[in-house]
């Protein structure tokens, strides 16, 4: 069966999930100050580092006495720093259920080759048992999903009396999820995530007992100078005042705090996560009227409000070879960004076939809503498609 085009089209069709979508309004007039061919350690350099750290322990909400630096490469980067420079001291337990903290794995048990490591493993669209974490060991997981849509719905798991160390990776879940930092030692994330900034740096935030462990222990690897956060075995405060190890794109940073501005000035934290879950309910609510798809995560508590990934249960779809089922997602992806309606929404290349629509805070819904009807649309062309015998 054929559809007729929806009528109406979404203003914006940036929905990648990284990097994502500018916030609404925005243009390169917002760049107007950035301190272009200027040093970062020149004093306008450093204020405008410094401020981006401020804004954003303003906007999160991260207690008094943590530490916020900006490091280099992205998200990645910032869980990498805290890998290499915290783990080693004491049995270690990782949780993953998507492709990047299969990744996180990875590091920890070829790279680090710790030997003391458990590793609690869900599929795709699951979250791993929270009630068989060790709190004596450190514990590194995703707060958010990205390649799954399945989030961790709080911090109610995490033993506020734990022995470890938490290290989170939080980078499609900062600024749209409310987080419990007392239950965080480290937190990082990427600005060309939920706000939508240039991407390229990373954001690394460490609680009292992180810097403890930074200044009384010393990993038995060399550390590369990019991930070192200690001088002399004290902490190196420089770092989280805005004195970064390498040179940021001042671009970048401005780009940045122009997003916290635009945070702040639609109501903070409270304001980009309600927007985030709004998105996410436009989704939802058609999801549940629709009978060819269905959510990737299982359960509704830890549906992922930004990364929302999305299944094709269509009984003749899902009968289909999984390679023939990523043939038949990568043309729906591909006949709305033909359209013109849609960018980037196929299923991360490690993920099971589908569709994964970003919904963070810079998304408007009026524009998830316009999508919904071109899903449908999508859909039956590429259903028609299909050979006969399908």
């Amino acid at each position: 069966m054929t559809m007729t085009k929806p009528g109406v089209r979404p203003v914006n069709p940036h929905f990648s999930s990284g990097p994502c979508a500018k916030r609404p309004g925005w243009t390169f007039q917002a760049l107007k100050d950035a301190a272009l061919g200027r040093s970062h350690r020149a004093k306008i350099g450093k204020a405008k580092l410094k401020r981006a750290i401020d804004l954003t322990g303003e906007i999160l909400g991260v207690p008094e006495g943590y530490k916020i630096g900006i490091v280099p490469a992205s998200d990645t980067g910032a869980v990498e720093m805290a890998m290499w420079s915290l783990l080693g001291a004491r049995p270690v337990t990782m949780l993953t259920w998507e492709s990047f903290g299969e990744g996180w794995v990875t590091d920890v048990e070829k790279q680090l080759k710790l030997k003391d490591t458990t590793v609690l493993k869900a599929p795709y669209g699951e979250l791993p048992d929270l009630s068989k974490v060790d709190f004596k060991t450190d514990v590194v997981f995703t707060w958010n999903g990205t390649t799954s849509g399945v989030r961790v719905p709080n911090a109610d798991w995490i033993a506020a009396d734990r022995e470890g160390l938490t290290i989170c990776d939080a980078t499609s879940a900062a600024f749209a999820q409310k987080m419990d930092f007392t239950k965080l030692d480290v937190v990082t994330f990427s600005w060309q995530k939920v706000l939508g900034g240039e991407g390229g740096h990373g954001m690394l935030i460490l609680s009292p007992r992180a810097v403890e462990r930074l200044e009384t222990y010393k990993p038995a690897w060399p550390l590369p100078k990019i991930f070192r956060m200690t001088k002399g075995g004290k902490f190196n405060e420089g770092i989280f005042v805005g004195e970064t190890i390498n040179t940021p794109s001042m671009l970048c940073v401005e780009d940045y705090l122009d997003t916290l501005d635009w945070a702040k000035s639609v109501g903070g934290l409270d304001a980009t996560v309600a927007r985030s879950d709004a998105n996410a309910k436009a989704i939802a609510q058609w999801v549940e009227k629709t009978d060819w798809v269905d959510h990737l995560a299982t359960v509704p508590a830890t549906r992922s409000n930004t990364s929302v990934c999305l299944k094709v249960v269509d009984p003749a779809i899902a009968a289909l070879p999984v390679e023939a089922q990523a043939t038949f997602a990568k043309a729906l992806a591909g006949a709305l960004e033909k359209e013109g309606v849609a960018f980037d929404i196929a299923y991360y290349r490690d993920a099971p076939p589908g569709l994964r629509i970003w919904c963070g805070a810079t998304i408007e819904t009026k524009d998830v809503e316009a999508l919904m009807p071109w899903l449908d649309w999508a859909f039956a062309q590429a259903k028609a498609a299909l050979p006969k015998a399908a």
